[in-house]
């Protein structure tokens, strides 16, 4: 069970000792009393690996063998029981590491930091204490923003067409980045929150107003104040911010009533908040937990257990040596990818980094999570000299969080995301062999990966294709008049011995007719025999002579002479032999 401080408000800011809240994910309660110094704050604009406090998730119980789910009984290639024991041994020592990230509950009001409001200090995200001149550190240049915006209010204005003729394009202006001015127009477009939207209007208005269900609502509230506490937007309990905030979770819950609230939903609908308004929002965090990440949020939490081994096979590819070094000390994959991946990198890495993380993880789909994870993993045990002080696992979850902040910036782990290995086709099939390994083990894991969506363009196909469905049902739709009902009455009861003779009547008629068909084929035979034999009668047979061996000579025809009687301009004519015809024949 993990430590989520509730620290009170300005009127308990001089004690020596705060309250601290234990809270399982399930809404158990417990309070502890913990020395003051235990909790810091957190640099504004930044969160590190392993927030402790101020991000409680949801089933992270079952990592420490504490939980219903527990992973004791399920099967991690990458840490096993004994890592849980070892991590039960020094749950001292991760309390104190926990317990040095404060969530910041005790700002009430706007004014108990950097004063009145007039006098903040913010930066260009809206964090307070921000320094002006890290603002411009690594800017692109003006005419460079605003050649980007343009393209983008281009492509945006004609969307459908894009996506289906460019969307290679789209891929590739998301890994430069989108402008600032525009991710509150493109992210929408981008995970389909738009389409949806415009396909449930009023829906959200709805769903605010309903009540709720009371236990929701009582963790949302208490969960609300740690979200970004050093964001302009979140610093008042009473202002839009945490209030929007409020709205928008618990419109999530009466929506998804099976789900219900998962705390890493809470930076992520934060991060929407700050770019776009509540509804959006709505749409955009059901888009992301139903067709990016279908069951990372539910109760079981199953895609996350079989996402962490996915990322542990692709780390033994991508880095075999920080995988041998896990593996050699039990480091399991929940032990660290599981607040990368809920959150989304929110409350990890630099807000402009994670920015360009939703650019490229809302166009290309969960492969980006999977390649960031890999690349930090590499960045902080790549090399023998980074795992020369790693002696277990505290020193190597340590590690993982005190990555360099100059490896983290923005254009500086983009570019080696994108050059990580790692296409949908390997995470699908590392799926598939995960899955079939789990399932031997588990048989009641009923997740499915079919359900993820991989991309922005498979997101858009799949819209496209419902709506075309719709369309379809609503053309061939029944007609708003009320059609007369015709109300026919049964045939009478038959009595048995009546439809006995009925079937016999019936047989005996189909017999005859066979038989009728008999006869009149015989008697069309018949006939055909009759008349073949009067034809031959008719015509007489000619015989043919028989010539075989025969030798036949021709006579020519003589003519007569002038001597032999002939008379002149007379032709002459047959010559007479006593009874030989003209032409002769001799055998």
């Amino acid at each position: 069970m993990l430590l989520a401080a509730s620290a009170l408000s300005g009127a308990k800011g001089n004690d020596s000792a705060e309250e601290i809240s234990l809270q399982h994910p399930r809404g158990v309660h417990q309070t502890e009393v913990l020395p003051r110094d235990r909790c810091r704050a957190t640099p504004p604009g930044h969160c590190s690996v392993g927030n402790g406090p101020g991000h409680e998730l949801r089933g992270l119980d079952t990592v420490q063998g504490h939980g219903d789910h527990g992973m004791a009984s399920g099967p991690m290639s990458s840490a096993d029981s004994s890592s849980l024991s070892t991590l039960e041994e020094l749950s001292d020592a991760f309390d104190s590491t926990l317990g040095r990230h404060d969530d910041s509950s005790s700002l009430g009001s706007d004014s108990e930091l950097n004063g009145a409001a007039p006098y903040r200090q913010t930066d260009r995200y809206g964090f307070l204490g921000g320094n002006s001149a890290q603002d411009g550190l690594a800017q692109p240049p003006v005419e460079l923003v605003r050649h980007r915006e343009a393209r983008w209010l281009e492509m945006t204005s004609h969307w459908e067409k894009t996506m289906a003729r460019r969307y290679k394009k789209v891929k590739v202006l998301c890994r430069k980045g989108i402008p600032s001015s525009m991710r509150a127009r493109c992210w929408p477009l981008l995970c389909g929150g738009q389409a949806n939207m415009n396909c449930n209007q009023n829906k959200y208005k709805e769903l605010e107003e309903s009540p709720g269900d009371p236990q929701w609502l009582e963790t949302i509230e208490k969960d609300i104040h740690r979200q970004f506490p050093f964001h302009e937007m979140f610093l008042s309990p009473e202002g839009h911010g945490q209030r929007g905030l409020l709205q928008l979770l618990k419109a999530y819950t009466v929506y998804r009533p099976h789900e219900g609230y998962c705390q890493a939903q809470g930076p992520v609908a934060a991060v929407l908040l700050m770019h776009m308004p509540a509804e959006q929002a709505f749409w955009c965090l059901v888009q992301i937990s139903e067709r990016y990440l279908p069951g990372y949020y539910s109760p079981e939490m199953e895609a996350v257990l079989l996402d962490g081994e996915v990322f542990v096979a692709l780390l033994r590819r991508v880095c075999p040596k920080a995988y041998k070094h896990l593996q050699k000390h039990g480091v399991g994959p929940l032990l660290y990818v599981t607040e990368w991946f809920l959150c989304l990198y929110s409350r990890t890495l630099p807000f402009p980094t994670v920015l360009r993380i939703w650019d490229a993880f809302l166009s290309e789909g969960v492969k980006v999570l999977f390649r960031v994870g890999l690349v930090l993993v590499r960045l902080a045990l790549g090399s023998s000299e980074k795992l020369r002080d790693c002696t277990g696992v505290v020193e190597t979850l340590e590690k993982l969080r005190s990555i360099p902040v100059r490896l983290l910036q923005e254009d500086t782990l983009m570019a080696e995301v994108n050059d990580v290995a790692v296409s949908d086709r390997d995470v699908a099939r590392e799926c598939r062999v995960q899955l079939a390994k789990l399932r031997k083990v588990r048989p009641d894991f009923r997740y499915s990966p079919e359900q993820r969506l991989p991309n922005a363009k498979a997101i858009f196909d799949a819209q496209q294709l419902e709506d075309a469905q719709q369309s379809r049902k609503e053309k061939h739709a029944a007609p708003t008049f009320l059609i007369p009902e015709i109300v026919v009455d049964p045939p009478p009861q038959v009595p048995k011995e009546q439809r006995r003779l009925e079937r016999e009547r019936l047989k005996e008629q189909r017999r005859q007719e066979q038989e009728r068909r008999k006869q009149e084929q015989e008697r069309r035979k018949q006939e055909e025999a009759a008349e073949k034999q009067a034809r031959k009668k008719k015509l007489p047979v000619k015989k043919k002579l028989d010539t075989r061996g025969k030798t036949f000579h021709v006579a020519q025809r003589p003519t007569l002479t002038r001597e032999q009687g002939g008379r002149e301009g007379e032709e002459p004519g047959p010559a007479k032999r006593n009874s030989a015809p003209y032409l002769e024949t001799y055998f």
